[in-house]
């Protein structure tokens, strides 16, 4: 698999990243054919898959449901080998979610994902943003609670799961990583993230599928192809799919 640094990071990562979405909600999202929860066999299956095709990096959330957790047996064994990506700010109850930017919110949720990820550290904590970028950047406690969370230990590089333009310069004044959604279908923020690489941050790219609408090869070539996306996040539970996108960044790299 072709690894790249990511940002100012220190870290390198795959340039296929694992979303894992999947393995723990199957309600309130926006995929074009309902799905339902892999059982424990499956979930191992796809991570062992993973993890032979040299992905490396793996992206979570409390949001997702019992994605964390189900992740936690993996993570523990294979912890030295792994960049794992989580986030906070939301947390996914009663079939809605709630958002929560207050230091003790943030802080609280990063103690429940050590717990369930079976680790004492995140190499990449993300605020998930619930749209409103700049205000969650810039009038909530997030940026503060994200610097003690490094001075800590607790986590090495600090983020959003960006949603706008505004919201993606904002964070380039002060976070490691953006993720956002980048798409041959939505590629409305391709100036934005290319101008925040170039300062340093990594970028990881969402949505390249546009939630499965989109045909896998050609989708995953057109988000690869940019020189401002250090990984594309493909969210999946079969792991022919995983490998279909393994395969397409190897080709990638040979025609490169």
């Amino acid at each position: 698999m072709v690894r790249r640094q990511l940002g100012r990071t220190g870290l390198t990562v795959s340039s296929v990243a694992l979303g894992t979405t999947k393995l723990g909600r199957n309600t309130g999202v926006k995929y074009p054919v309902d799905f339902a929860l892999p059982s424990d066999q499956e979930v191992a299956a796809l991570l062992e898959s993973a993890y032979q095709l040299g992905v490396n990096l793996i992206d979570t959330a409390p949001a997702y449901g019992e994605s964390e957790r189900r992740l936690g047996p993996f993570i523990e064994n294979h912890r030295d080998e792994i960049v794992l990506c989580t986030k906070c700010g939301e947390q996914y109850l009663n079939g809605r979610s709630v958002y929560d930017f207050s230091a003790q919110a943030i802080l609280a949720s990063v103690e429940q994902s050590l717990r369930r990820l079976r680790t004492d550290h995140i190499d990449i904590l993300l605020l998930h943003s619930d749209g409103h970028d700049v205000d969650i950047l810039t009038q909530t406690d997030a940026i503060d609670t994200l610097s003690r969370l490094k001075k800590s230990g607790k986590i090495r590089a600090a983020g959003i799961s960006a949603k706008t333009k505004a919201g993606i310069l904002e964070a380039s004044r002060t976070l490691d990583v953006i993720m956002a959604p980048f798409s041959q279908k939505e590629s409305s923020l391709a100036e934005a993230l290319a101008e925040v690489q170039g300062r340093g941050l990594g970028v990881l790219a969402i949505k390249g599928l546009f939630s499965g609408h989109l045909e896998a090869g050609p989708a995953i070539a057109f988000v690869l192809r940019q020189p401002f996306i250090d990984a594309l996040v493909v969210g999946t539970i079969d792991p022919a799919h995983l490998t279909e996108a393994a395969a397409m960044a190897q080709r990638l790299r040979v025609a490169n």
